[in-house]
């Protein structure tokens, strides 16, 4: 059945896939930014622009608080001031909210940045895992491509998302990437092998590491779902890759995808330049998307070896 859908913020990187996803699916969708990127949407999305918006996200034109939708979906909500404006805004006109968190309000991604000190932690970060003890991993004020970004906390958009008496899920998204990824994932592994480098170097402890990464567009079909399931409602969900290798691993399916023939060579961590030699131990950050899976039936990942080949293509030079 058609949805009424929102996207605040859906122009961007994941933004733009997901308006993409639902509305081939046949939803009726909105999207509602400031028109500074103009990614190709289909005709059939209505624009709603307001080049004046204030960032953070605390107000909302007339012409959306007035309407109604089935769910809004936050695309940036950084903080609680931008949850509970749009909680304001959408009380009793939408049927959910859905906040596109991250995978840093875990304790474990505070360990691994040093924000916390290391402690037992659960091996596996799924959705009851320990969050942070300490607020505002960046500071509370930080850059972004957004803009500056103040009071950064997706624990403290979470709680107010939730407390609310607007239904919210939850998605905490993992590293994304793709094409139109703008940090350049992997940038660090593509650019030396497209140059033909005779090796590279990682750390003992960096090439054993699991970090949680998503496809671009499978995490923008993790968010569809969870907008438009009726059972998402009140969930929180992990929304990154089904399985999650090493960087080793990752770096050796690069390496097939680009067929670079060169070596991988490991030594030990302490001989890395910083920021790569840590210093402290190195958590993984395994954020398992099962309960997303189970619950709402989302489809396979695209395979790593087709993700890389299209981020790889996407970064390479014009």
């Amino acid at each position: 059945m058609a949805q009424r859908i929102l996207l605040v913020g859906g122009t961007g990187f994941v933004g733009a896939p997901l308006a993409r996803q639902l509305a081939a699916a046949g939803h009726d969708v909105t999207v509602f930014h400031r028109g500074r990127l103009t990614p190709a949407l289909p005709a059939a999305v209505t624009h709603v622009v307001d080049p004046d918006a204030p960032f953070p996200l605390v107000r909302f034109p007339d012409a959306l608080r007035h309407a109604s939708f089935d769910a809004v979906v936050h695309m940036i909500a950084f903080g609680e001031a931008d949850a509970a404006a749009a909680v304001d805004a959408f009380r009793g006109r939408a049927g959910r909210l859905v906040i596109a968190s991250s995978c840093d309000v875990y304790a474990a991604y505070g360990v691994l940045i040093g924000l916390e000190p290391p402690r037992d932690l659960p091996t596996r970060c799924d959705e009851d895992a320990p969050l942070r003890s300490v607020l505002y991993p960046y500071g509370r004020v930080t850059p972004s491509p957004w803009g500056e970004l103040r009071d950064y906390e997706k624990i403290l958009a979470e709680r107010a998302a939730a407390a609310a008496d607007l239904p919210a899920t939850i998605v905490r998204l993992p590293k994304v990437y793709g094409p139109g990824d703008r940090a350049a994932t992997f940038g660090e592994l593509i650019g030396p092998m497209r140059a033909g480098a005779d090796r590279i170097v990682l750390g003992e402890a960096e090439a054993a590491w699991r970090w949680t990464h998503g496809y671009v567009d499978d995490v923008a079909a993790a968010l569809a779902v969870a907008a438009t399931h009726p059972a998402a409602a009140g969930r929180v969900y992990n929304a990154g890759e089904a399985e999650t290798p090493t960087v080793r691993e990752r770096a050796e399916a690069l390496a097939g995808v680009l067929g670079w023939t060169g070596s991988i060579a490991t030594v030990p961590d302490d001989e890395l330049p910083p920021p790569r030699a840590l210093g402290r131990p190195r958590p993984d950050l395994v954020c398992p998307s099962d309960r997303l899976r189970a619950e709402l039936g989302l489809a396979d990942d695209t395979p790593l070896e087709i993700a890389l080949a299209r981020t790889a293509a996407a970064a390479a030079p014009q």
